[in-house]
């Protein structure tokens, strides 16, 4: 890979990584799904009456910004309200390598090898120990909440090899209309009219920039140019980079919020990011055309 495209790629990674940190103190003041909301908005207006839709199928642009604004980021977000800490949720939503691999298996008739099942195994069993660790209902929720997002990736994923979309700036700018409304009904419907009370007041600066990083880096930046990365490269090269998420991820968390990690879930991290490394390692040989990814 190239120094520029290494650079691209720790950026992107770095920047996935740091926001979520960043979402939790957006959290503070606002409920989870107008959040996510007000994200998908501002991603798709008013940039959708200057960029030309993608020649796709549309009803693959409403499906994937359904699935990875509600059923992704709305649900991740849900879950860091809950109780899940931002730095394991970014460690988490990476299960969904596991999740593409079995969709691939199914759907594109695609090889699993030995070493990404010991991978799954290696990763499932650190998922354990993180559950197995959580203390109340709403915790525990929490954790399945982001397995569930992790899982709605990988779907997003399928949307994505089977559309065949080439405009991958364009496709995240469209497909960015469909989430808004069904997040701001799930607000409602959970939470009534207090979801929406007082939003404008509690919009401060700390709000203001966590929503400002969500849309315009971890969105329109990192998609296009993690995207970019597996249009030059083999996902056989691309996809191990994302193991610097979960890095940045509780790194960050540790510098922003303060987050602390404790030795049973330190232990349990490691086996997942080792499932991880294991699962997506491939040698040159072993390499074969693209796959579905991240």
């Amino acid at each position: 890979m190239q120094k520029k495209h290494l650079v691209l790629a720790v950026l992107v990674t770095l920047v996935w990584g740091v926001n979520f940190p960043l979402t939790k103190l957006g959290l503070r003041a606002i409920d989870p799904f107008v959040l996510t909301g007000i994200r998908f908005a501002l991603a798709a207006l008013p940039l959708v009456f200057f960029i030309k839709r993608p020649a796709v199928r549309f009803h693959y642009v409403a499906a994937y910004g359904l699935i990875f604004g509600l059923g992704m980021w709305g649900v991740i977000n849900y879950g860091i309200q809950v109780g899940v800490s931002p730095g394991i949720a970014s460690l988490i939503i990476q299960l969904s390598v596991f999740f593409s691999m079995g969709w691939g298996y199914v759907l594109f008739q695609e090889k699993i090898r030995r070493a990404q099942v010991l991978g799954a195994v290696l990763a499932v069993t650190g998922l354990a120990g993180i559950i197995a660790t959580q203390h109340g209902d709403h915790a525990l929720l929490g954790i399945l909440l982001i397995v569930f997002s992790a899982l709605a990736w990988s779907v997003g994923n399928v949307i994505i090899k089977q559309s065949g979309v080439k405009e991958i700036f364009s496709f995240m700018v469209w497909a960015s209309l469909f989430p808004p409304i069904p997040l701001w009904l799930m607000a409602w419907w959970l939470h009534g009219s207090a979801a929406f009370a007082n939003v404008g007041a509690n919009l401060d600066l700390t709000a203001a920039g966590s929503i400002l990083f969500q849309v315009y880096l971890a969105t329109h930046f990192a998609y296009w140019g993690w995207n970019s990365l597996l249009k030059a490269y083999p996902v056989s090269t691309v996809a191990p980079l994302s193991l610097l998420i979960p890095v940045f991820g509780m790194t960050s968390s540790m510098l922003i919020i303060g987050e602390r990690i404790s030795t049973p879930n330190l232990l349990s991290i490691a086996l997942i990011i080792t499932g991880l490394a294991v699962g997506l390692y491939r040698t040159p040989a072993s390499a074969p055309g693209k796959t579905l990814s991240q």
